[in-house]
């Protein structure tokens, strides 16, 4: 059983959570190994498997910012999965992305800062940002293929805490991650508008 998460996680708890995140998202999809990855969730542009190398690009790319810690800029590489690699290898591939982003972060001095688009960060930061990619992609794939979408409260609550300091209180982790991402409304919110949403990545 996965250790509790402490109320501010350490950065060896945060490459964890990182890692159980990608666990988590990849054994839901390894169910649909077999399905027509060319449709697309609803609501995006991407295929399915488009969304895949998006997952790998964007938790790579955070290992790589926190690693090389531009002020101003992406770094220069780019991550992708093999357009020809079955499925389940692309699934082992996000898992690796993963693993990279955790180590990343566990060997991060406290005072490491890099550029990103929506607030420079650190390495909580970027753990957290993997986390949010990892599950709201996870559940966008799970609803394409009609898989069982699990609440993961003990991912999505750091993740909302670190991310999105104004979610709104007495929610679930993971139905306030899915709001705060415009997925899905609130008891007593509406949906948020698609593409008019998007975190705090600053140190507070």
């Amino acid at each position: 059983m996965p250790a509790p998460v402490s109320a501010t996680p350490s950065a060896t708890e945060w490459a964890a959570l990182v890692v159980e995140a990608a666990d988590v998202t990849t054994a839901v999809l390894e169910r649909a190994a077999d399905a027509d990855w060319s449709r697309r969730p609803d609501g995006s542009d991407w295929t399915a498997r488009a969304t895949l190398d998006h997952l790998a690009l964007g938790v790579l790319g955070y290992a790589g910012l926190l690693t090389a810690r531009p002020t101003d800029r992406y770094i220069t590489l780019f991550g992708s999965l093999d357009p020809a690699a079955p499925i389940p290898h692309c699934l082992e591939g996000l898992r690796i992305a993963a693993e990279l982003l955790a180590a990343t972060v566990r060997s991060a001095p406290p005072e490491a800062r890099a550029w990103h688009p929506w607030g420079h960060s650190d390495g909580p930061g970027f753990a957290a940002m993997g986390i949010v990619e990892l599950l709201v992609h996870g559940w966008d794939l799970a609803g394409t293929f009609h898989l069982d979408r699990q609440a993961v409260d003990r991912l999505a609550s750091p993740a909302v805490a670190r991310l999105f300091p104004e979610a709104p209180p007495g929610h679930g982790g993971t139905d306030t991650l899915l709001w705060c991402t415009g997925r899905t409304t609130l008891s007593d919110l509406p949906r948020r508008p698609a593409g008019e949403w998007r975190w705090d990545g600053r140190v507070r």
